[in-house]
């Protein structure tokens, strides 16, 4: 174990001197050469990306978990950020009680498939108390439950080759996480908040949770999924919405 503490730390020294010896044309090779180079590393703050994401990749156990509460530390009130999509699309579902919804996932899959939410709540369920925190500055904390994204990525047998998955839903707020989050066991696609169904401006029938990263990477009111080794065909290629807007695409806590 220390030797590969070792190993990384050297890589993230490198990273460093490179970013100070030779600017960011030599931060990045080094980062390829690990392949972690963030989707949103040719912006303003390219280097800085760069330099953030792939210090954390190798310094951060791929496990390392968020921290987890008590259910006396659910928050009293849960604030809303973005209502419920005007799309017909998603209004037809909302009016049926999501019974046609469902949540297709694509790419680089061995079975391309089609879950229902009945399907999703028929898996191994998980639950979790944990805390999400808003980029704006608000916070709270919540019990979510759901079926862990590693497996259902199993069950559509993701590619080994695969490096992300790509989260689409009704509205325009879609996102990506890296294949390390998308396995990890924190990381879910939840569809009960504290002890019952999640409302809908909380993201109905089925959100994203993601608790190693800041709240705009848990995308709400999904509707499909797309595992791939690349996100440059997707929007502008920086991997999200957010980060089209000038957010940070990888944004972890």
């Amino acid at each position: 174990m220390s030797r590969i503490i070792s190993r990384r730390r050297l890589i993230v020294s490198g990273l460093t001197l490179a970013a100070g010896a030779t600017g960011i044309a030599g931060a990045v090779r080094l980062a390829d050469r690990y392949g972690l180079i963030p989707p949103d590393h040719g912006g303003l703050f390219g280097i800085g990306e760069t330099l953030t994401y792939a210090s954390q990749r190798m310094l951060m156990s791929r496990q390392r978990l968020a921290r987890e509460f008590g259910r006396s530390d659910i928050s009293k009130v849960i604030p809303v950020n973005g209502r419920a999509p005007k799309k017909d699309a998603y209004q037809r579902l909302l009016r049926d009680e999501f019974r046609d919804w469902r949540l297709a996932v694509d790419g680089l899959v061995a079975r391309p498939s089609s879950f229902s939410l009945e399907d999703l709540m028929s898996y191994p369920s998980h639950s979790q108390i944990t805390h999400q925190a808003c980029e704006e500055g608000w916070s709270f904390i919540a019990e979510w439950t759901g079926v862990r994204l590693s497996y259902v990525l199993d069950l559509v047998g993701a590619d080994p080759r695969a490096r992300y998955v790509v989260f689409f839903p009704f509205d325009s707020f879609w996102e990506s996480i890296d294949m390390a989050d998308a396995l990890h066991p924190q990381t879910f696609l939840a569809y009960g908040m504290n002890g019952q169904r999640i409302p809908t401006d909380h993201g109905a029938p089925v959100r994203l949770r993601v608790s190693r990263q800041l709240g705009y990477k848990s995308v709400k009111y999904l509707s499909r999924m797309t595992v791939t080794d690349t996100l440059q065909p997707f929007g502008k290629g920086t991997g999200g919405i957010n980060a089209e807007y000038g957010y940070s695409w990888w944004a972890g806590i």
